[in-house]
């Protein structure tokens, strides 16, 4: 049951990062968040930036913490990693942090709240974007493709088949009918020899 939930899982994540690039970030990094905000009929595009405080990598469940100061007042919101709500995801600035959760930042403020920047040169993309909208229908569609070609030539090499056989049984056929042309002649024969004998048989009678 686990392996089904996991390989499930793992075909949702392909189908939801198909569009987007998710960078590789850690709790201490600062990052600019772009979320999708739907007002009626339209939607918007609004940039919350803040420092990530903690991460929970849960498969497709996963989440990550955003804690800015706006106006004096400390402000978190937390975003699924996968959400369809999140346009794209940037990192402004890489923070030098020993520890998983930086919750001790709540209590803090001003330059005791500050975060040391780390340079740890350019990481690859922890999702890559495929540029295909739908990667599970196009991998169906493949495959449908290539049993329909296998399915083509087994019917083009069953038909072959049929076509020589047919032409074997005609060749093996025997021919009859010369024979019966020849049986015909000697028909003819007994027939004028009988007519002789019954001409001699009358002469003789008389």
């Amino acid at each position: 049951m686990n392996n089904l939930v996991e390989k499930f899982e793992k075909k949702q994540i392909i189908k939801l990062t198909s569009k987007k690039n998710i960078p590789t970030f850690r709790p201490g990094d600062t990052l600019r968040v772009t979320i999708k905000i739907a007002e009626g009929e339209r939607s918007r595009l609004q940039a919350s930036e803040g420092m990530c405080i903690a991460r929970k990598n849960n498969s497709i469940n996963s989440k990550f913490t955003v804690r800015k100061v706006s106006h004096g007042e400390g402000v978190e919101r937390v975003f699924p990693l996968f959400s369809p709500m999140i346009d794209k995801i940037e990192v402004v600035k890489k923070g030098d942090v020993k520890r998983a959760k930086l919750y001790y930042l709540r209590k803090r403020t001003g330059k005791s709240s500050r975060i040391a920047d780390r340079d740890r040169g350019e990481e690859a993309d922890q999702y890559v974007m495929t540029g295909s909208q739908n990667p599970l229908s196009d991998k169906i569609q493949k495959n449908d493709e290539v049993s329909e070609e296998s399915e083509n030539i087994k019917d083009e090499q069953t038909a072959s088949e049929e076509e020589n056989l047919t032409k074997e049984e005609l060749s093996n056929q025997p021919v009859s009918e010369p024979v019966a042309e020849e049986k015909k002649p000697t028909e003819k024969k007994s027939e004028s020899t009988a007519s002789e004998e019954e001409k001699t048989e009358d002469e003789t009678k008389s």
